[in-house]
């Protein structure tokens, strides 16, 4: 069987186009990127303004349910005042946003007893 020309020449063609487009069909495996590194945690600063704000607040609930007087944390000294804060951990902002939520959740459990 004799081949054509054209098929002589195509022949060589194909077989060279199946060897150069396997090498682009194998892929490396690469595997997932490393977990990111631990949280660290809350800073000295949010650690003493919510444990602080959260011991005063639980002490002036109970304080208020044992008297009767309702329940109305935002007005006591404590929340204003914002008692406890050290310049040396940060600005004072932050320090008292935390405490101040600290100590409504705070005054909420003392106040009901929970």
């Amino acid at each position: 069987m004799k081949l054509s020309t054209s098929a002589r020449l195509a022949l060589p063609l194909i077989a060279a186009a199946c060897l150069l487009t396997t090498g682009c069909a194998s892929r490396t495996y690469v595997g997932p990127p490393p977990p990111p590194p631990p949280y660290p945690g809350p800073s000295p600063l949010i650690q003493s303004a919510e444990q602080q704000g959260f011991r005063a607040g639980v002490a002036d609930g109970s304080r208020d349910a044992y008297n009767r007087m309702g329940y109305y944390p935002k007005r006591t000294r404590a929340f204003h005042d914002t008692p406890g804060y050290n310049p040396s951990f940060g600005p004072f902002g932050p320090y008292r946003a935390h405490f101040r939520d600290a100590y409504l959740r705070g005054y909420y459990q003392g106040f009901y007893r929970r």
